[in-house]
C-alpha cells in the first residue's frame, strides 16, 4: 500500500545481533569507502558472507523437510535472519521459493509452525518493502490466511498468528483501497464478536478466543491510518459508540487496544474534521478515567500498572487531543513517536522485528520510508570507529556501575536496619 519506486540493494552482512546497529553504520559506509573495507579484511567478511548465505540456502531447503521439527527450526531460523539483517538481494530471487514454503507451512502445518510460517511471511513482505514483488508474495498468502483467520475448526494459535500477519502484509503490500476495506470487514466480523449484545448481555469467550478478537482489532486499527477521510468517518459512525463496551472486558489486552483504538479514531476524526464531537463523550471520559485510575484488588498489580500508564494517555488524546511524544534513537540518528497513527504503524513493526528494530531504522530504505527518515546515514570508518566500544570497554564499565549500585543499595539497607 506504501507507493514506493526505491528498492534495497544491500549485502548481506555477517554480524551478531549483540553488534547489529554498528555494523549497520559499516554497512551504509561501506558504498563510499570499498578501499578502507578492504584493507579491514575484506576476504574474511566475503567468507563469512558466503558461510551465512549458505546457511540461509540450508534453511530454506528445509522449511520442506518431512520432520515438523526440522521444518519448525527452519522457519525460526529465517525468522531470526530476516529480523536482524537485511537480505534484499539474496531473498529478490528466492522469494517465491521461500512464499511457496510458507504457503506449505501455513496449508499442511499445525499450531506453532503455522504461526511462524505467518511471521515469517511478514518479515518477507518488509524486506521486499512495497511494490510488485511483494505484492506477488502477498497475491499466493492471502487467500491462505484469510481461509486460516475465517475457519472456526484451525488452530486458535494459527488464527491468532494470520489475524497479525494479514494486517502488517496488506499494509506493506496490498495495492488497491477497496481490497483494503475488504481486508478490514473480515476483521471486523471477529473483534464485534466480543461487542456486548443488543440484550446487554457480554459474549462467554474463551481467553484464546479473546486474544484473536484483540489481534483483529489491532490490525484493523493498523490499517485505519491508510484509510480515506470518507471511509474513515463511515468507520466512526459504525464503531465509535460500541467500542467503549470492550474497554469492560476481562483481558487486560483487549482493554487496552480497545483505549488505544479509540484514541486513534479520535485523532483520525479530529484530522478528518477539527470541530469533531462525539456524541457520548463525557460517559467515555469518565469511564477512561476509571481506567486510568484502576484499583481494582481482583486484577494483577502487573496488568493495572500497564493499564494505568496507557489510560492515562488515552483520556489525553480523548479529552485535549494530546499525545505524550517518545523520541526513539538509533545510530546517530532519532525519530520521534509523535501520533496515535504514527505508534499503531511503529508497533507493528516492532512486534515482528523485534529487537532489530533499530538496524531497521538505520538501513531497512522502506521502514525509512514509512517514517520519512530519508535514506540510510552515511558515516565514515573514523567515526564509526570513535563511536564503537570494546566489549572489553562495556564489560568493565558495566561492572563498574553494578558495584556502585550494590554499594548504594548495602549503604541504604544498613540504613533502615539501624533505624529499626
Amino acid at each position: 500500500m506504501f507507493l514506493c519506486t526505491w528498492r534495497q540493494h544491500g549485502a548481506v552482512q555477517p554480524f551478531s545481533d549483540e553488534d547489529a546497529s554498528i555494523e549497520t553504520l559499516s554497512h551504509c559506509s561501506s558504498f563510499s569507502d570499498s578501499t578502507s573495507m578492504a584493507e579491514e579484511g575484506g576476504e574474511a567478511e566475503d567468507t563469512a558472507q558466503e558461510d551465512f548465505q549458505y546457511k540461509l540456502k540450508v534453511y530454506i531447503d528445509c522449511t520442506v523437510d518431512k520432520s515438523a521439527k526440522t521444518r519448525q527450526g527452519a522457519l525460526d531460523g529465517l525468522k531470526t535472519a530476516m529480523a536482524t539483517k537485511i537480505l534484499y538481494e539474496f531473498l529478490l530471487e528466492r522469494r517465491m521459493t521461500v512464499t511457496d514454503s510458507i504457503e506449505r507451512c501455513l496449508k499442511k502445518g499445525k499450531g506453532e509452525e503455522q504461526r511462524a510460517a505467518a511471521s515469517l511471511a511478514c518479515l518477507l513482505c518488509i524486506q521486499l518493502g512495497s511494490g510488485i514483488e511483494s505484492e506477488e508474495v502477498f497475491k499466493t498468502l492471502k487467500p491462505i490466511f484469510k481461509t486460516i483467520l475465517s475457519d472456526g475448526t484451525a488452530s486458535i494459535q494459527a488464527r491468532q498468528a494470520c489475524a497479525t500477519g494479514l494486517g502488517l502484509c496488506t499494509l506493506v503490500a496490498e495495492d488497491d483501497i477497496l481490497d483494503v476495506y475488504a481486508t478490514m470487514e473480515c476483521f471486523e466480523s471477529l473483534f464485534t464478536c466480543s461487542y456486548v449484545r443488543k440484550d446487554g448481555s457480554r459474549p462467554s469467550l474463551s481467553p484464546q478466543a479473546t486474544q484473536l478478537h484483540t489481534n483483529a482489532l489491532l490490525s484493523w486499527a493498523l490499517l485505519l491510518t491508510i484509510c480515506s477521510a470518507s471511509h474513515i468517518t463511515t468507520i466512526i459512525h459504525k464503531h465509535l459508540a460500541k467500542l467503549p463496551r470492550l474497554l469492560e472486558s476481562e483481558d487486560v489486552n483487549m482493554r487496552i487496544a480497545a483505549g488505544e483504538t479509540i484514541a486513534l479514531l479520535f485523532e483520525l476524526a479530529r484530522d478528518v474534521n477539527p470541530e469533531f464531537d462525539c456524541e457520548d463523550w463525557e460517559p467515555l471520559c469518565s469511564k477512561l478515567n476509571a481506567l486510568a485510575t484502576d484499583c481494582n484488588k481482583h486484577r494483577a498489580k502487573t496488568d493495572k500498572r500497564k493499564q494505568r500508564s496507557v489510560f492515562r494517555d488515552v483520556l489525553k488524546a480523548v479529552e485535549e487531543g494530546d499525545f505524550q511524544t517518545e523520541t526513539i534513537r538509533f545510530g546517530t540518528e532519532r525519530m520521534v513517536i509523535d501520533s496515535w497513527v504514527r505508534k499503531r504503524t511503529y508497533d507493528a513493526f516492532r512486534e515482528f522485528v523485534g529487537s532489530g528494530m533499530n538496524y531497521h531504522l538505520q538501513a531497512n530504505e522502506f521502514i525509512r520510508d514509512v517514517f520519512g527518515l530519508g535514506p540510510p546515514v552515511l558515516i565514515d570508518s573514523a567515526a564509526l570507529k570513535a563511536m564503537k566500544s570494546s566489549r572489553l570497554e562495556r564489560h568493565l564499565y558495566n561492572a563498574a556501575a553494578f558495584k556502585a549500585r550494590t554499594k548504594a543499595r548495602n549503604k541504604f539497607r544498613d540504613k533502615r536496619v539501624d533505624s529499626l
